[in-house]
Formats: C-alpha cells, sequence, structure tokens
C-alpha cells in the first residue's frame, strides 16, 4: 500500500473506514483484505478514526502505573547438614558442584572458618593442577608441523637448511603484524646498539622497524639479483644504517602499516630464489658496505635481526615473544661465534683491547641452543700450536643473543667467569660490538 492509500485512509471524516477502503480496493481491482505494514488483518489493529494508530505507542512501563513492583524471587539455598556440606568442598573447588550446591556449599562458607579454611585450601590444589598456560602457540610448532608434513611428502624444491632460520622468522614476525591497527603500527620502538663501546639508540615505529628490515634485507636481494626496494642507490657501498636512514629520508611522512606488503614478498621471494638456487649459493658474497658475509651467514644474520627487532615491536605493543627454536637459536649463536675474532682484532687495531697472542677462550653457552666454542683472542704464532686457555665464561643463549643485539651492556652481562678477567671483558665488549642499526 502507498503513501495515498494511507492518506486516504486518515483523511476519511465519517464511518468506521470500511467503506473507503472497499472502495479503493475496487479501485484497484483487489478482492482480498488489505494488509499492514505493522499489525494484523483484524479489525482492531485497521487504521481509522474508531482504531487504533497503525504504529502501536510504546507499552507503558509498570512503574509509570502506580502498581506494585512484583516480588523478586531468590533462590533459596538447599539445608544440608554440615557433614554433607564438607564432602561437597572438593567437588566445589573443581567447579563440578550443581548450581543449587553451589549456593548451599558458598552460603556454609560465610559461616563456618574451618570449611572456609579448606576450601581455601583446595582451591590452591585445584590451581596446581591447571597451571595457567599462554595462549601463543610454541614457536617450534611451525617447525614440527613442516617436518612431518615433509616427512610424508617431501618438497620438490626444498629450502636450505642454512635458509630455514631466516624462513621461520619471517613468518613469525608476519603472524605477529597480522591483526596489528593502526595504532600499533604507530607505536613508538628505540632501537638499541652499541659504538664506541658507548649505548646508542634510534626512535622510529613498528612500521619504522619493518621498514629497516626491508632496506636491511635488500642486501640480499642485490646479491641474489632481485630488485632493491631502495631503487638506485648512489652510494657505492652502502651500510645498513646508510640505507635504513635513505629509505626514512625519502618518504615524505613516516612509514604505514602499507610496508608491511612490500617486506613481505621481499622475504618470500628471498627464500623462493634460495631454494631454487640450492646449496652452492651459500658461498656467494652479500656486501654489507664495510664487511662480508657469505649468502649462508646473511641468511642467518638476517634471520637474527628479525628475531631481535620482532622482540622490539612486542615489547611495543606489550605481547609477549618466545625465542627462536633450539636448533635455530644454536644457528645464530655459532655465527656470532665465528665473527668474534675478527671483531676481536678490529678492537685491537683500534687500542681497544690488549694485546693477547696465543692465547684462547672458552665460550660455553646454557640452555636452548647451547654449546661450547673456543675463541681465539689473536692468532697463534705458529701453525700447529693450539692456543692456551686464559679463561672461562658460561653465558644463557639468549642472554648472550641480547649481548650481541646490543640490548644488554656487557658490564650487566648476566655471565659466569674464570680466568683472565681482561680476557673476558675484551670478548664480552667485543659480543657487543657486533650489534648494529
Amino acid at each position: 500500500m502507498n503513501d495515498a492509500d494511507w492518506s486516504g485512509a486518515y483523511d476519511h471524516e465519517g464511518g468506521d473506514g470500511h467503506e473507503e477502503h472497499g472502495k479503493k480496493d475496487e479501485e484497484h481491482g483487489k478482492d482480498e483484505e488489505p494488509t499492514y505494514e505493522h499489525g494484523d488483518s483484524s479489525d482492531s489493529t485497521r487504521p481509522g478514526p474508531a482504531g487504533p494508530p497503525r504504529i502501536p505507542l510504546p507499552r507503558a512501563s509498570v512503574e509509570d502505573t502506580g502498581r506494585p513492583l512484583p516480588d523478586v524471587v531468590r533462590q533459596q539455598p538447599l539445608v544440608l547438614a554440615h557433614p554433607v556440606l564438607k564432602s561437597l568442598l572438593g567437588a566445589w573447588a573443581l567447579a563440578a558442584c550443581s548450581a543449587e550446591e553451589s549456593l548451599a556449599v558458598e552460603a556454609h562458607l560465610g559461616e563456618c572458618g574451618a570449611c572456609a579454611e579448606e576450601a581455601l585450601r583446595l582451591r590452591e590444589a585445584v590451581g596446581l593442577l591447571h597451571p595457567a598456560e599462554s595462549l601463543d602457540l610454541d614457536p617450534a610448532l611451525r617447525t614440527r608441523v613442516l617436518e612431518g608434513c615433509l616427512e610424508r611428502r617431501p618438497p620438490r624444491i626444498p629450502v636450505p637448511g642454512w635458509a630455514s632460520a631466516y624462513d621461520a622468522e619471517t613468518a613469525r614476525l608476519d603472524a605477529l603484524l597480522q591483526d596489528f591497527g593502526d595504532a600499533e603500527w604507530h607505536a613508538p620502538v628505540r632501537l638499541r646498539w652499541f659504538r664506541a663501546d658507548k649505548a646508542t639508540s634510534r626512535r622510529t615505529t613498528v612500521a619504522g622497524v619493518i621498514a629497516h628490515l626491508l632496506t636491511v634485507d635488500g642486501l640480499v636481494a642485490v646479491a641474489l639479483g632481485l630488485d632493491d626496494p631502495l631503487g638506485e642507490v648512489p652510494a657505492k657501498r652502502p651500510t645498513p644504517a646508510s640505507r635504513t636512514e635513505a629509505y626514512w629520508g625519502a618518504a615524505h611522512f613516516p612509514p604505514t602499516r602499507s610496508v608491511r606488503g612490500p617486506w613481505r614478498e621481499q622475504s618470500h621471494d628471498l627464500v623462493r630464489t634460495v631454494s631454487f638456487t640450492g646449496g652452492p649459493a651459500g658461498a656467494l658474497p652479500v656486501s654489507y658496505g664495510d664487511f662480508e658475509l657469505s649468502l649462508r651467514d646473511a641468511m642467518l644474520d638476517r634471520a637474527f635481526e628479525c628475531w631481535v627487532h620482532a622482540g622490539d615491536i612486542a615489547d611495543a605493543v606489550d605481547y609477549p615473544y618466545e625465542p627462536p627454536s633450539g636448533r635455530h637459536l644454536h644457528d645464530m649463536i655459532d655465527l656470532a661465534a665465528r665473527m668474534l675474532p675478527t671483531a676481536l682484532a678490529r678492537r685491537r687495531e683500534a687500542g681497544l683491547c690488549a694485546p693477547a697472542r696465543g692465547r684462547s677462550l672458552r665460550l660455553e653457552i646454557e640452555g636452548s641452543g647451547g654449546g661450547e666454542w673456543v675463541i681465539p683472542l689473536e692468532p697463534a704464532p705458529a701453525l700447529g700450536i693450539a692456543p692456551r686457555e686464559v679463561a672461562h665464561v658460561a653465558l644463557d643463549g639468549v642472554e648472550f643473543c641480547h649481548l650481541a643485539a646490543g640490548h644488554v651492556p656487557p658490564e650487566e652481562a648476566a655471565a659466569g667467569q674464570d680466568g683472565d678477567r681482561d680476557a673476558i671483558r675484551d670478548v664480552l665488549f667485543s659480543v657487543a660490538s657486533l650489534s648494529r642499526m
């Protein structure tokens, strides 16, 4: 029915409105009763002077009628004897009682001190039986699932073992970023590292950290013949820091969540490319500006930095983030241990280390991914002569990685130390000098 039909019904001045409706139905050739949008077809709901309005008025509240409010029927607790209530305490602590039994027990606990103390002990015992579990997935779950799948159906083009850590850490970071809103992408993050034995930091945002990873991963992309996210770089041997500053400075506005797409696509391209090129490509040199790494070690380095900065992002948004799996963590620690002799030599050339000809330090890493490494403090004076061990340092694996990332000052590293204190200090400061932006 259109508005004209309704207006005709309301404009009728005499009768009960039935004749007017009949005429309009005859004009439209309708034999059936008219239907109304809000109501039924009975006479009491048809609009007109004698009937109620087409849209019913709001129902009056019981408070507006002046009538007394109905009494609230409260459930009375069961009346049970004390021995019965005491026997129900265990089931109540396990939340296995019915609603009536729980009400009776809780009413009794307010009156009986002995039962209240027993109920408290039982509740604490239940908490020990059901410890709080994190809702976050085990970081090794992805590796286990993939290994199980690959045992049943090996891949036609497998990912090299030395690239699996990068594949896993980029996937974990991508999963962390998946549900971020605009506020999280602009959360402040402070990048930290050591330079000239002093703590250095640079303030950015979550999006800025992903832009940093994008530009430094671009060094590996360039070595593999892929596109550089910076386009044409004027410097012949740009460092990770200069590349990052160039990317940040080229944009008129700070990076936003749109940077996730290029970073994600580049990480997939890197894993896909090294999988196609295979094991022989692991020896390909990757330039970091002032030093070089083989492609095998560069992929481990990028996996390490991806994990470290993912932890920075997680701290910025107050979210827990677990370390890598033990196997990948061991590979990252091994890379840092192999880079230590070069770091010691550079510090010695700068006059920051004491001469230590023919001596070595035993580095013991505890926990997941741990092991032992003998770090030469300086090459032995003659071939075939093993360096004399003068010190022993023990560190937790995650603590060692945080030291290598510049997140822990060398003086505050929780290390077990035995032997030459100067050698130990030189090694701890050399580990911190491995960090960079």
